[in-house]
């Protein structure tokens, strides 16, 4: 069988070692360097001839630097004479640009799909995708994981017997609901327009929520206006405890403090899909780990073996 060879860049080194550390692999070293005129160069420093190599990089801020060396290490790795090249995308921040909502905008999920396949990759490996869609702006194969299992597994150490699950919009729902049925608890959801990227209304709340104690899901958390919009329609409704929970806990501009220092918010959990910003201040957070779930699914890949049974 092939060797498999794993590379991190710059985005999230220390997922990526986890990742290893759980595959039982080094975690092969990449040189970046910076020309003098601001263009990146990318050295993958260790063998890639007919291997099966994985490249693992969540697109997260700075975006288009790290999908610029995303770009090349595929390119590198391409040039390397490697056998298959999988990308291990935790987080793909361009999947919010799923649609032509507007008139003469671009859909950058599909443009950036295309730019990775196009640079060499084999196949995806993704975590809770931002809507279905997005799967399909792939011409290439795609595993896409979800979190949902770490997040079942840590809520289900408390009392779920006077529960709801809120999705904070209707995309979300199924999400919410599929997370509801692991719990075996009710599900909900907001009925939510968004006017800008920091500014939206939710006016009304479809289901039974009142006198019950909230779980909120949604799949990232960027400013955190949809949480904080929603948290005011329940506390008009009436209910009990609220823990907010994510995948992607990217906390902009200080959201996770806006939404900490809300007095009824009991617990804020999330995943490692991306670095959390200052971590440690914050004791209502929780940070799940999904570096496993990320190596069994390199593991079922190298092996030939279904992904989707992880999940089964």
């Amino acid at each position: 069988m092939r060797e498999i060879a794993v590379f991190s860049g710059s985005a999230h080194h220390q997922l990526a070692q986890d990742v290893c550390d759980h595959l039982d692999v080094p975690l092969s070293p990449v040189r970046v360097d910076r020309f003098a005129n601001d263009c990146l160069e990318v050295q993958l420093q260790a063998n890639c001839r007919e291997r099966d190599i994985f490249l693992i990089q969540p697109l997260i801020k700075p975006v288009q630097e790290n999908l610029v060396e995303l770009l090349l290490m595929l390119d590198a790795a391409r040039g390397a004479s490697a056998a298959r090249i999988t990308v291990v995308m935790p987080h793909y921040s361009y999947a919010r640009s799923d649609k032509k909502d507007t008139p003469r905008i671009s859909i950058g999920g599909r443009l950036v799909a295309d730019l990775l396949v196009a640079a060499g990759a084999s196949r995806i490996l993704a975590m809770t995708l931002h809507s279905p869609q997005v799967h399909g702006f792939f011409s290439v194969p795609v595993d896409h994981l979800h979190a949902l299992r770490e997040l079942a597994q840590h809520f289900q150490r408390n009392d779920l017997s006077n529960t709801t699950v809120v999705s904070p919009d209707l995309g979300n729902a199924k999400e919410a609901a599929r997370f509801a049925r692991r719990l075996g608890v009710p599900v909900a959801a907001g009925a939510k327009q968004r006017f800008a990227d920091d500014r939206v209304a939710i006016s009304a709340v479809i289901g039974d929520v009142a006198g019950r104690d909230i779980i909120i899901l949604d799949d990232e958390i960027a400013q955190g206006s949809t949480v904080l919009e929603l948290l005011e329609r329940l506390r008009e409704i009436g209910v009990g405890s609220i823990r907010v929970a994510c995948t992607h806990g990217l906390f902009a501009n200080g959201a996770l403090k806006r939404i900490g220092d809300q007095p009824d918010v009991t617990e804020i959990v999330c995943t490692n899909t991306v670095p959390v910003p200052a971590a440690d201040q914050f004791s209502k957070l929780t940070v799940l780990s999904v570096a496993p779930a990320l190596a069994e699914a390199i593991r079922h890949i190298h092996n030939g073996e279904s992904v989707s049974a992880l999940f089964d």
